[in-house]
């Protein structure tokens, strides 16, 4: 636990990048992330399966797992915080084999999904859960781009200045939400 380090990163980025990061990992993000849930992540396969073009370019960019709610006065976003990304695990697979290069959300992926991030040297970040209105802080515009008609699942471009995250799921495939138990346990043992 004493070894996570606190990193800034611009969004997007690279292999050369994401392969530093280390489960456990604080970053805050600065730049452009993309919003899609479960309903644009439908419409974005379907888009694949058509040969179609997606919304934005997967390459080295990030998508969050958030559905705002709406603006007050004189903020660009209401309340933004993170969804379950195993929501989103049967079509995360192919956005990484296309060069998507991190994902944000809160819980636990599946083998399949980390599989995909380590073949792609792709992570998974972690928002904290129920603190959407501290979050939408960081974000300094947004803009729908694309599948409007969803409301608050429609796909959005963020601006974000020193968004907070934390690296569950690395490009070697550590697992924080495993590596983490497995240090509570050892540290219990040792204060019994």
């Amino acid at each position: 636990m004493g070894d996570r380090k606190v990193k800034h990163l611009s969004v997007p980025f690279g292999k050369e990048e994401a392969v530093k990061l280390q489960a456990g990992d604080y970053v805050y993000l600065s730049g452009i992330l993309y919003t899609a849930r479960d309903a644009a992540h439908k419409r974005m396969q379907e888009a694949l399966q058509e040969n179609k073009e997606l919304p934005f370019d997967l390459r080295d960019n990030v998508v969050y797992y958030m559905g705002p709610s709406p603006a007050r006065e004189g903020r660009p976003i209401g309340s933004a915080g993170p969804t379950t990304a195993s929501r989103m695990d049967k079509y995360t697979p192919a956005l990484l084999d296309l060069g998507l290069r991190g994902m944000i959300g809160k819980g636990k992926r599946s083998a399949a999904v980390i599989e995909a991030a380590v073949r792609n040297q792709a992570v998974y970040f972690a928002a904290v859960g129920g603190a959407g209105a501290l979050l939408s802080r960081s974000i300094v515009s947004s803009e729908t781009i694309a599948y409007d008609d969803l409301g608050t699942e429609a796909v959005r471009k963020l601006e974000v200045r020193d968004f907070p995250v934390i690296v569950v799921v690395d490009c070697e495939g550590n697992n924080l939400y495993e590596t983490a138990i497995l240090q509570y346990a050892e540290k219990n043992e040792k204060s019994d």
